[in-house]
C-alpha cells in the first residue's frame, strides 16, 4: 500500500441523544508525500445515514458506491430506508466475502432510525457498536480526547467541540492527519455537512 494514496486518518463519531456527529481531518499521504489536502473522509450514504473512511481511497470510494446503491434499491424495493443496523452488516458481510482479498478500509457508518448508532467494521468485517468510535493512525490521540471528554447524554450540539478538539489534537501529533478538520452532523432534521466557516468558529472556540 506504500505506493497508493491513502488516506493516513483521523475519524470520529460520537453517539449523543439527539443523533450523531462524524469527524475528520482531511489529509491524504502516498508514503512520506501528502498528496491531497482536502480529501473527503466523511461520506453521506442515505438521508440519515453516513460514514467515515480510514484506508485505501480507492477501496472507500468503492465501498462508498456499493452502500449508497444498497441503500437505494433497498428503499425501492421495501418502500422504507434501510436501518444503521442493516446497512452497517451489510458493509460487514462485504469485507468478511473478500477476506482472502481485503478492501484496505477501516469504516465507521453512524446514524439515526428509532434511535442513534454508531458501527465500526475492520477491513475483514468485523462489526462493533459503541458510544463513541475512533479510526486511523491518529485515533490514539483522538481516543485520548473522548475517554476524557464525551458524556453520552449530551446533545449533538454540546458534544460539536469534543469531536472537532479530538481531530484537532490528533492533528498535532500524528504527521498523518493534518489540513483541517471536516464535520458532519446526523439529527431527525437529515444530514447536514458543515461549511469551512463554521468549522473554523467551533475551532476558534476551543482557544
Amino acid at each position: 500500500m506504500e505506493d497508493h494514496k491513502k488516506t493516513g486518518t483521523t475519524t470520529v463519531a460520537l453517539k449523543c441523544s439527539d443523533g450523531v456527529i462524524l469527524a475528520s481531518d482531511k489529509r491524504a499521504t502516498m508514503g512520506n508525500f501528502i498528496s491531497d489536502k482536502e480529501a473527503q473522509k466523511v461520506y453521506q450514504i442515505d438521508d440519515k445515514i453516513a460514514m467515515t473512511i480510514a484506508g485505501g481511497v480507492g477501496d472507500a470510494q468503492t465501498i462508498v458506491r456499493l452502500l449508497r446503491a444498497e441503500t437505494k434499491l433497498f428503499k425501492m424495493n421495501r418502500k422504507k430506508p434501510i436501518t444503521i443496523k442493516a446497512a452497517a452488516t451489510l458493509l460487514s458481510n462485504v469485507l468478511n466475502g473478500n477476506r482472502y482479498y481485503p478492501y484496505i478500509v477501516m469504516s465507521i457508518i453512524a446514524g439515526i432510525d428509532k434511535e442513534p448508532r454508531v458501527f465500526s467494521i475492520d477491513p475483514v468485517g468485523g462489526l462493533m457498536e459503541e458510544d463513541f468510535m475512533s479510526t486511523g493512525s491518529g485515533s490514539p490521540i483522538a481516543y485520548g480526547v473522548l475517554e476524557y471528554e464525551f458524556k453520552k447524554n449530551k446533545t449533538v450540539k454540546e458534544n460539536l467541540p469534543i469531536a472537532v478538539r479530538a481531530v484537532k489534537i490528533a492533528q498535532e501529533r500524528d504527521s498523518a492527519s493534518g489540513n483541517g478538520v471536516s464535520l458532519a452532523t446526523i439529527t431527525n432534521d437529515g444530514f447536514k455537512m458543515f461549511d469551512e466557516a463554521e468549522v473554523k468558529k467551533i475551532l476558534n472556540s476551543l482557544n
